[in-house]
């Protein structure tokens, strides 16, 4: 079991920006892309670096997307980075036919991502992005856990040639990784050891998928595995078969619509390889409101408590009559446990 412990709260965009300067000391070829939100992703910090090499496009996402794919094709590494909703769904033409059809060395960067974008409200919560950037063809789609891997991310993907999408957020989020933890793109990293259920998660919901584990141990003796699965495609297949087997029962976890984003895409590796119970959490099929980024987490579902109570629901599934004095036996005996926490 490897211990991860809080270290403070940073917004994962720190990552990003500070990764985007120590690229582009080290090569020439990184420019940058802005579209009218520099401050906001903090692109800023590169274009006070490097003014030269960065290009404001104003509010047109979509022609920013064709510049990159020009920039790239010319031999550059353009970064362009604004909102996810923007950088994913206004440009999503762009992103399918100009960047991925051709397999452009495009860096997309996707800030103020998932409910936490709070006071911004609905339209600018963007909870569907992964669903659809991970069925393009030659896109890599990058989730990172916290503001130390969104600089390891965002840095790793300038070590491969091709479209990339790395999503990271404006709150402030629990820090928790270091320099040591390991990080590779397309392997999930086990950050707990469990043998009664795996927790997959993504995001900040990494750290909520850690306490919900600690909260499991703690109240019901129940062994449960963590698993950071930061790289949606390509996805850790070994991985999550690996865990399915040693837990028999799976919850997914993720700031995201519980369609087609991590949930979805560790259902189908499960269906074609090792069918299990599987639980999800996440944004349940809605849109959501202006609030603060933990009361909207709270409102919405998305923290250690939903996490631990299905986890318990998922165990019940895996094996109703189970005979071990830490897993509940009855939906009954579970419901009462999920609605006190809830």
């Amino acid at each position: 079991m490897k211990n991860f412990k809080l270290l403070g709260k940073k917004a994962t965009r720190f990552g990003f920006a500070e990764a985007l300067v120590e690229l582009g000391e080290k090569n020439p070829n990184i420019v940058v892309l802005g579209a009218d939100v520099t401050g906001s992703v903090l692109t800023s910090f590169f274009k006070e670096r490097f003014p030269e090499r960065f290009f404001s496009i104003g509010i047109a996402e979509q022609n920013a997307t064709t510049i990159a794919v020009g920039l790239a094709l010319s031999g550059k590494i353009p970064f362009f980075a604004t909102y996810s909703a923007f950088s994913a769904f206004r440009n999503a033409d762009q992103l399918r036919i100009s960047v991925c059809y051709n397999n452009a060395n495009v860096k997309i960067g996707g800030g103020h991502s998932g409910i936490t974008v709070g006071p911004d409200g609905a339209t600018h919560q963007s909870l569907e992005e992964l669903s659809f950037l991970r069925t393009l063809p030659n896109m890599t789609v990058v989730v990172p856990c916290d503001y130390i891997e969104t600089k390891k991310a965002t840095i790793a993907v300038t070590e491969f040639t091709g479209p990339a999408f790395v999503r990271f957020g404006r709150a402030p989020t629990p820090h928790f990784t270091t320099e040591e933890t390991p990080f590779k793109i397309g392997r999930a990293e086990i950050f707990r050891d469990g043998r009664d259920i795996a927790i997959i998660a993504c995001g900040l919901m990494v750290w909520e998928a850690l306490v919900a584990a600690d909260e499991l141990y703690k109240r019901k003796g129940i062994s449960a595995m963590v698993i950071n699965n930061h790289t949606l495609k390509p996805i850790d297949v070994k991985t999550i078969v690996d865990a399915a087997k040693s837990c028999g029962a799976i919850v997914t976890a993720e700031e995201h619509q519980v369609h087609g984003g991590l949930g979805g895409a560790v259902a189908e590796v499960l269906a074609k390889n090792y069918p299990v119970p599987i639980e999800f959490v996440g944004m349940p099929d809605t849109f959501g409101i202006s609030g603060e980024p933990d009361e909207l987490l709270a409102k919405f579902g998305m923290t250690w408590k939903e996490i631990y109570s299905s986890a318990l629901k998922a165990i019940h599934r895996k094996d109703k009559n189970i005979n071990t004095n830490h897993v509940y036996r009855s939906v009954k005996e579970i419901e009462p446990i999920a609605k006190e926490l809830l």
